[in-house]
């Protein structure tokens, strides 16, 4: 069993059907449950899915997307005090934006085996307290 921490971009591919990238995340999320894996994500995860559903719909809809996050996430992240000094750590590094430097604290606090994400400039970052960082391509699954 592996804690896999999901980045946002695997949310909203998946919750869009996105044409490219929602049937792979959707093999991927079977392949983590049938290995027993635990899907991680952070808090952040949510208000970003969240904004592009209120930019598209209204109450209702976040409502059904909130419902969808809570169903498959075995653990949200807090964005803790330790977490902060965690993201601090990662931002001073250049490259590294805000919202990634977020996630990559959020997963490091977890303590994830893997990090997934689509943002190939992530796949060369070394991050105490994540085992592995990989692209949606990997072939880990």
């Amino acid at each position: 069993m592996s804690r896999i921490y999901w980045d946002t971009m695997l949310f909203i591919y998946w919750l869009e059907d996105h044409p490219e990238f929602a049937k792979r995340v959707g093999a991927i999320h079977s392949r983590m449950e049938q290995r027993g894996d635990e899907l991680i994500t952070g808090t952040f995860t949510f208000g970003e899915v969240l904004a592009g559903v209120y930019r598209k719909g209204g109450p209702q809809l976040a409502d059904e997307s909130r419902r969808m996050l809570r169903s498959v996430v075995a653990e949200v992240v807090p964005f803790t005090v330790e977490t902060a000094d965690r993201y601090a750590r990662i931002r001073a590094n250049p490259g590294i934006t805000p919202a990634d430097a977020i996630h990559l604290a959020s997963a490091a606090e977890a303590g994830a085996d893997l990090f997934l994400t689509n943002d190939k400039r992530l796949l060369d970052k070394i991050v105490p307290g994540i085992q592995f960082i990989a692209a949606l391509d990997t072939q880990f699954f």
